[in-house]
């Protein structure tokens, strides 16, 4: 009854609008990647300035922290030998040198760092071998993001098939291999699990089987399986609580699907980009959905009203129909998921490009502004608190920028180290996680 009143709360907050502040339990946290405004939020860093703490993490795994109460939770997969660094910058990653297989042995970690002090309270093992998959070149064996819910906390490595339930001491409560099979292309795997009412959610699209299957979180017994005709996917399901219905909204290369609580489909969209990344979410009782393949013909972003049911494909010189309030053909960015910050609907394109469209109507409320030339990418989602914008590059430059109609930058902050993680915020406390570290920044003292 404990852990249920929990996770409604969690629920009910993002429902009504309230960041979930004391806690961030998933990725982008409850409500996509926004928080209350709070003064002791940070505005300004460095590696010296407003770091309450940084604390190194072994190995590479490029999912968010998250945090719950005085847990911060990270993943993470240690090599036994020398594996070579990812790679900054935008590239057409074609050919056998966009991917390795190392035939080195992994560890795949969960790490639990006390909120406090940065230490490390436990890590725990939960596989360890020469990885199965091979991944694309700036991909990690540990990207797919945890999820908690006050009791437990919930991986899914996605490369090594494993799916497994621990308690907040890191005992191992239960585990499932689904199988480790790779994608169309051998990218890796990225698309983290999603908790709702004791189901746990997991999307696997691969070359030979894709599924998206339903789990007891208590028992980690499946609930149910529904095949799915992707061949590849990095874009993490959504539950849609609406005032109709609650479903699991999933985004791919060929539509955007969504299932009812039992598996069932209710409703899909044709018309996306290669390699769907960016992951649905919801504000202002739409759901929005998009994808931005370099160089696709169709990089469309969609907010779509609740109630749909069968086919709700835009037809040819339509922009809008009974399910669809509004659609963009280009608007769609290739890594970086959307952010909606009051009215607006803010996309960061890779390259560092921001744009802000009416997230009711989608109409423009400035076009394309550059963050930064000197940026080599943007891979990691912007996040908002305190009327601002944030937007951290690949380089470890995080970007202000004013929120609302006009666009202005306010200030750049810089810290060491290659950043593709989102970052998470709870209590007061921004947290980075880079190739190497995982910072806690918070104004002046510690909280």
């Amino acid at each position: 009854m404990k852990r249920a009143l929990i996770i409604a709360g969690v629920l009910l907050l993002g429902l009504t609008g309230v960041s979930a502040v004391e806690q961030w339990p998933q990725f982008r946290g409850a409500q996509a990647g926004v928080a209350d405004d709070d003064p002791a939020l940070p505005e300004r860093w460095s590696e010296t300035e407003n770091v309450v703490w940084k604390t190194d993490i072994p190995g590479l795994g490029w999912s968010s922290p998250i945090v719950w109460g005085d847990h911060v939770f990270v993943t993470t997969a240690i090599s036994s030998g020398v594996e070579p660094p990812p790679a900054k910058g935008l590239f057409d990653p074609v050919g056998d040198h966009s991917r390795n297989r190392s035939r080195e042995v992994h560890r795949w970690m969960v790490l639990d760092l006390d909120f406090a002090s940065g230490s490390i309270r436990w890590q725990r093992e939960l596989h360890s071998a020469p990885p199965p998959t091979a991944k694309q070149m700036k991909n990690s064996y540990a990207s797919e993001t945890p999820v908690a819910d006050g009791e437990r906390v919930y991986v899914y490595f996605g490369s090594i098939g494993l799916v497994a339930a621990l308690d907040f001491n890191g005992q191992p409560i239960w585990t499932r291999n689904l199988g480790a099979i790779e994608g169309r292309q051998a990218w890796g795997t990225a698309a983290s699990p999603v908790l709702y009412k004791d189901r746990l959610y997991v999307v696997n699209d691969n070359r030979e089987k894709s599924f998206i299957a339903a789990f007891d979180a208590r028992t980690g017994t499946e609930v149910w399986r529904t095949e799915r005709e992707e061949a590849e996917n990095w874009s993490s399901p959504m539950v849609w609580e609406n005032g109709l219905r609650a479903e699991i909204v999933t985004a791919g290369e060929g539509k955007v699907r969504s299932y009812g609580l039992d598996g069932k489909l209710l409703w899909e969209l044709s018309g996306m980009s290669f390699s769907a990344i960016p992951t649905p979410f919801a504000r202002h009782d739409l759901v929005y959905v998009s994808s931005g393949y370099p160089g696709s013909p169709l990089r469309p972003a969609y907010a779509i009203r609740p109630g749909a049911s069968g086919d709700i494909s835009l037809k040819p010189g339509e922009t809008s129909n009974a399910f669809i309030a509004w659609s963009n053909p280009l608007l769609g960015s290739y890594n970086t998921s959307p952010l909606v910050y009051g009215d607006y609907y803010y996309t960061l394109l890779d390259r560092g490009i921001l744009l802000n469209h009416d997230a009711r109507t989608g109409k423009q409320i400035y076009g394309r502004q550059r963050v930064s030339v000197e940026a080599s990418g943007f891979t990691a989602s912007p996040w908002a608190y305190n009327q601002k914008i944030f937007a951290i590059s690949e380089d470890g430059e995080t970007f202000v920028i004013q929120a609302g109609p006009e666009f202005k930058l306010l200030g750049k902050n810089v810290l060491n180290g290659m950043v593709l993680a989102t970052p998470a915020i709870a209590r007061g406390s921004l947290f980075i996680r880079t190739s190497a570290k995982l910072y806690r920044i918070a104004k002046g003292m510690q909280r």
